[in-house]
């Protein structure tokens, strides 16, 4: 505990610049509710706060003095499952395209506001288990970790988005899951579109973790 309170006194800016970058974006659906009459972005909360739970976990393990490589691998695993909700708030921009809102602007603030906080802490969740990741392995061998992450994310948010499946379901309906997967691997074909948007998914977040990482770099100097 002691650690952990450590970790968050360290990155306590950061944390404080976050929680009044999520207030603003939950200010503003409020004003949307409110001119609106309708509580239709609502799950915009939810989709954020599945966001923070990579955060979280990564913050967790980033807190821990010892972790062996199979407890490692078991908290991966989960944050791994839970990583594509961070930046899968960008697909909420679909929702525009049935907005009868006569202040358009306000939800593309409102939703482009939420997938801003989605897209940060993905950045720095990432950021922190590459951290974690070279206590254990090589800097070379994270580094390939790393961009392997990006297109599966990728990945995962095709498969929430346009297929409905959320993290739960690979202990709900793990056999559905893995037999769609399955078809769109043997089947490529046939699913066009599943590896454009995760290549193209991909590409974007690799590039933008990497100005990220620029950018982090460049304050620190």
């Amino acid at each position: 505990m002691h650690n952990l309170k450590s970790v968050l006194f360290s990155q306590y800016k950061v944390l404080a610049i976050l929680s009044a970058s999520m207030f603003l974006s939950i200010f503003l659906l409020m004003i949307r509710m409110k001119i609106t009459h309708t509580f239709f972005f609502i799950f915009l909360i939810w989709n954020l706060f599945l966001a923070v739970i990579p955060y979280a976990i990564t913050t967790y393990l980033k807190s821990k003095e010892s972790t062996n490589k199979w407890q490692l691998a078991i908290w991966f695993g989960i944050w791994l499952l839970f990583l594509p909700n961070a930046p899968y708030i960008i697909t909420d921009l679909i929702h525009l395209k049935i907005s009868k809102n006569p202040y358009f602007w306000l939800d593309v603030l409102v939703i482009t506001s939420f997938a801003y906080n989605g897209l940060i802490l993905f950045f720095l969740s990432l950021a922190d288990i590459k951290e974690v990741l070279q206590k254990h392995i090589s800097e070379n061998k994270v580094s390939y970790v790393i961009y392997a992450l990006f297109p599966l994310t990728a990945f995962g948010i095709y498969l929430g988005r346009f297929l409905r499946y959320n993290s739960w379901d690979i202990l709900q309906h793990p056999t559905a899951l893995f037999k769609d997967i399955l078809n769109m691997i043997i089947q490529p074909n046939q699913h066009l579109e599943v590896w454009l948007f995760t290549f193209g998914f991909g590409s974007f977040l690799a590039i933008s973790f990497r100005m990220f990482q620029v950018f982090q770099k460049t304050e620190k100097n």
